[in-house]
């Protein structure tokens, strides 16, 4: 193998063939939602309601989403890649379970951004299943408060998983991001920290994004297509 331990950020352009639509792009949900009531503590406070509707028409969409030939081909690339040895992890900021859909191994799996099919005790921490409807009356089974809210990370709030995260790419000999935009932090510093590492580093979008210029290697074009095309690759020389 010619490289080791690699490490995969994923984005929405990932699942936006799959139905699921991206956030930033010109026909993105925060072009047709405020993001600061949709996507903040602050506006779940103010209108807990109209939050709670959002995430559950959300909710109600992945369960007829499923996952396209990039969230496959990053399957198949994982379970392969384990096979030779190699350290793979793969970190995504979609909130979808298409990549568990398609095989990925969560063990290797790192929602940063959470999972809409999970909902979180404000009162006491407690994360639970829901595939269904919540509201402001949800009560908690641990707790009996009625304080849950989606197990998502909203602006101003930490993502999950970051000490792993970093010390993923702190190890990484290559690293690739695909289907996302690049300019949201923590995850737009991700290459930066794999290229102080050493990695090569490798986008894969369906445009070349602000941050390309960061990057070794650029594809461009559909995920379902470019994504199953560079794992073939991959493969060919594992």
């Amino acid at each position: 193998m010619t490289h080791r331990n690699l490490v995969i950020l994923t984005g929405a352009g990932v699942s936006a063939e799959s139905g699921l639509g991206t956030f930033r792009d010109k026909d993105g949900i925060w072009t047709r939602y405020p993001l600061e009531d949709l996507a903040t503590p602050e506006g779940f406070a103010r209108n807990p309601a109209f939050v709670h509707g959002f995430y559950n028409d959300r909710r109600l969409a992945l369960k007829t989403a499923r996952p396209n030939a990039a969230h496959r081909a990053l399957a198949r690339l994982g379970a392969e890649w384990g096979r030779r040895g190699g350290r793979f992890t793969l970190v995504t900021q979609n909130v979808d379970n298409l990549h568990e859909q398609a095989g990925s191994d969560p063990a290797n799996l790192i929602h940063m951004h959470g999972d809409l099919l999970t909902v979180r005790c404000s009162a006491c921490g407690t994360v639970a299943a829901e595939a269904g409807a919540i509201s402001q009356e949800t009560g908690c089974l641990a707790c009996g408060a009625s304080a849950m809210r989606p197990n998502v990370v909203w602006f101003g709030e930490m993502p999950f998983g970051m000490d792993r995260i970093e010390a993923e790419l702190a190890a990484a000999d290559l690293f690739v991001s695909i289907g996302t935009s690049g300019n949201v932090y923590p995850a737009a510093g991700f290459c930066e920290l794999a290229r102080m590492a050493g990695a090569r580093t490798v986008e894969l979008n369906l445009e070349p994004s602000d941050s390309g210029h960061r990057f070794d290697e650029h594809f461009h074009g559909p995920a379902s297509e470019v994504v199953p095309r560079w794992v073939a690759g991959m493969l060919a020389v594992l």
